[in-house]
């Protein structure tokens, strides 16, 4: 990537159109940070691009946007919650990345007030914890309100995620705080919880989280209060915004205040007397970054006395007493050794660097990650590169780019496997409804892949699909573990494997006795005629779970008409395709994941397997003798006396399937106004056309 054009150089013509794209960037970086919780920029880019704006304004001050970047804090607060006006602005702070940004700092402080040179000026230092802030309101000392920083005015409510938040206090301790008052600080989550996090969330095949900023930002703004209990949130309280009478003279003391009242303060906090003391305060932090367990970016610096803080003020969106002193990105150069692939539980294919080891941030690194194979191209990186690395939120090392990309005998392109290296299966990406492929590329052998197994046969066994009472996740990882059970059908054969493995007879394993091992071949056995949706869900194809296996158990009934479908499909069969896409609420996605599990020879061979150990019991069908019991029906155009959803609802419950597309097998179109193409095709296959009315009649609504 070319470098930007220093400031100095710009026209005024190419200094507006900078502007435009700086002004776009940081709005779309901070959407990605303040409402996603999934961030592209690292800090110190994100920084350049703030500071270039800054520097450009100041070059071309009437060239300045009225959408400012300089004029913003955060972005503006989601409509899933709802907002809360903050009694006073919860603004962001001005950043220094130098001893000499620090010194001018204090400079400019001494000089607004006018101070002596001999007069002293206490400043604290603290970490800069890399968090989400939040606010909370406080009434005669019960929590009311918890709110997120929004766009510094108006910010969303949290408040009962915040309760679950053990160090958040639903009541104020000891009797000296003011009958109001707004506490601010900042949630987090520590490494130690954050990589059990991830590793819980990989285990469900639910996002992972970047790093624990993104982990507590996405924890705490949860519609789900359930699950923001379930996080390991943590809080730091450090200042404090409305309040209904002063309670403090000085940080110092309003900081010792918060601590009295039940709140966590961070005990790095520390005045100082002179500017040595806050840049030896810096290093001091940055030493200990790495083994503090949670995330720093640096030391925020503040004037000690609260009435040196009223007088200074605020300059645009920044306080004048208070400034961030960020810390570098800590990076280094090593060597990318091999890429290799790791198979998560869901099957995701992750490519990792092996670097020859390296010290980044006081940690020897040794790994990184390369995300994707979108990624790999992006970057260009190939074994044997040269490569800079950077610790991203301490935590994921991450490799930033290529050092020497004109070296004569580079290795040739990496390419990504197509065969999950586990298993031998086919590795894909998937592409959605919309035809957009994934970024990610996943394995698609399931429960035959090593990888995958134990994740897939605790869902094989879950409540929701086989429900095999006795054989739980601690069973089911046992007999993996002891090499019994490595795919679905090993759990039906489970006395032949034991013995097999020349092992003793399950009742004479620890934790089982003649009674439970007999209970288990008997819960076992009485699932061997499974449900077809039960079945179905069991297999644990992607994008194909409870509710889509019921969608296909009550369009085919039975389990061999549906597969003999999905087979055809896989094979290029356009009709059978086709057949699978009419039924109403299954989309392009749900049958490519079909078509690729019913592809992969290592799920045949396991199905084939299963297949002789159970018998899919076919769905029951309707038993509503209707007039359209049986029949395929089409909706098109409007319906005017009831919706679309409760016609399909009101023509399923009469025993009718319900498609989306018209074909040879529709037996009823019905068309209300505006029906174009589908009543069109209908009318040239001579299929049965009637009106809402007359489908009302029909239907006895």
């Amino acid at each position: 990537m070319s470098k930007p054009v220093p400031v100095e150089a710009l026209s005024e013509a190419d200094a507006r159109r900078e502007l435009a794209r700086l002004a776009t960037e940081i709005r779309l970086a901070d959407a990605a940070y303040y409402k996603q919780d999934d961030p592209h920029l690292s800090d110190a880019d994100y920084d350049r691009l703030r500071a270039r704006n800054l520097e450009i304004e100041a070059r071309f001050p009437h060239l300045k946007r009225s959408d400012s970047p300089s004029d913003r804090v955060g972005i503006e607060v989601s409509e899933a919650f709802s907002k809360v006006t903050h009694g006073v602005p919860m603004l962001s702070l001005d950043n220094a990345f130098s001893d000499e940004d620090v010194e001018e700092f204090v400079a400019r402080i001494r000089r607004y007030l006018g101070l002596a040179a001999d007069e002293e000026l206490v400043i604290t230092a603290e970490p800069k914890i890399d968090g989400l802030s939040l606010s909370l309101t406080y009434e005669n000392g019960r929590l009311v309100r918890a709110a997120t920083r929004g766009n510094g005015e108006v910010g969303e409510d949290v408040t009962a995620n915040a309760r679950t938040i053990d160090d958040i206090p639903g009541e104020l301790a000891g009797d000296n705080w003011p009958d109001r008052i707004e506490i601010r600080g900042e949630v987090y989550m520590t490494g130690d919880a954050f990589e059990a996090l991830n590793a819980s969330q990989e285990a469900a095949g639910k996002k992972v989280f970047a790093n624990p900023r993104n982990a507590a930002a996405g924890s705490l703004r949860q519609l789900d209060v359930a699950i923001t209990r379930s996080r390991p949130l943590r809080f730091f309280a450090y200042a404090w915004g409305a309040v209904s009478a002063p309670f403090a003279e000085t940080q110092t003391e309003a900081v010792a205040k918060l601590g009295e009242w039940g709140f966590v303060t961070n005990e790095l906090f520390k005045p100082h007397k002179d500017t040595s003391g806050l840049i030896d305060a810096y290093k001091d932090f940055a030493e200990r970054r790495a083994v503090l367990g949670y995330d720093i970016d640096g030391v925020v610096y503040k004037v000690n006395r609260l009435d040196w803080q009223e007088r200074l003020g605020f300059v645009s969106r920044f306080p004048r007493w208070a400034i961030a002193h960020k810390f570098p990105a800590e990076k280094a150069v090593t060597t990318l050794e091999t890429i290799e692939i790791q198979v998560g539980r869901t099957g995701t294919l992750t490519p990792v660097a092996r670097l020859t080891p390296v010290t980044v941030g006081g940690v020897v690194v040794s790994n990184a990650t390369l995300h994707n194979e979108d990624e790999i191209a992006r970057l260009d990186v190939r074994p044997g590169d040269k490569v800079e690395i950077q610790r991203a939120g301490d935590v994921i090392p991450q490799v930033l780019g290529v050092v020497d990309p004109e070296r004569a005998d580079r290795s040739p392109p990496y390419q990504m496997p197509t065969e999950c290296p586990e298993c031998g299966s086919a590795a894909v990406r998937e592409t959605d409804d919309t035809g957009e492929e994934d970024v990610r590329r996943r394995c698609t052998g399931g429960l035959t892949c090593p990888a995958q197994a134990v994740e897939r046969l605790k869902h094989f066994v879950s409540r929701k699909a086989l429900d095999i009472d006795g054989l739980g996740a601690r069973q089911v990882e046992l007999f993996h573990t002891k090499g019994v059970v490595a795919g679905p059908q090993d759990i039906f054969r489970l006395a032949q494997k034991i013995e097999q493995a020349g092992l003793k007879p399950l009742k004479e394993w620890e934790g089982f006795g003649e009674t439970s091992a007999s209970n288990l071949f008997a819960s076992i056995d009485a699932r061997r005629n499974p449900p077809f949706q039960r079945f179905l869900n069991g297999l644990g194809i992607r994008h194909v779970g409870e509710t889509t296996s019921g969608v296909f158990a009550r369009s085919f009934l039975s389990w061999p008409a549906f597969w003999d479908t999905v087979q055809k499909a896989a094979a290029g069969d356009e009709g059978a395709e086709a057949d699978l896409l009419s039924i109403d609420g299954v989309g392009q996605t749900a049958v490519n994941s079909l078509k690729e599990f019913a592809a992969e020879p290592h799920n045949q061979e396991m199905l084939a397997s299963l297949l002789e150990e159970v018998d899919v019991a076919d769905a029951e069908a309707p038993s509503s003798e209707s007039a359209v019991s049986g029949k395929t029906i089409v909706f098109t155009g409007t319906l005017e006396k009831m919706t679309r959803d409760e016609a399909k609802s009101r023509a399923t419950a009469l025993g009718a399937k319900v498609s989306g597309s018209v074909s040879k097998k529709t037996d009823i179109v019905v068309a209300g106004p505006g029906a174009g193409s589908k009543l069109k095709k209908a009318e040239e296959l001579g299929i049965h056309v009637m009106t809402e009315d007359e489908w009302l009649e029909m239907a006895g609504v």
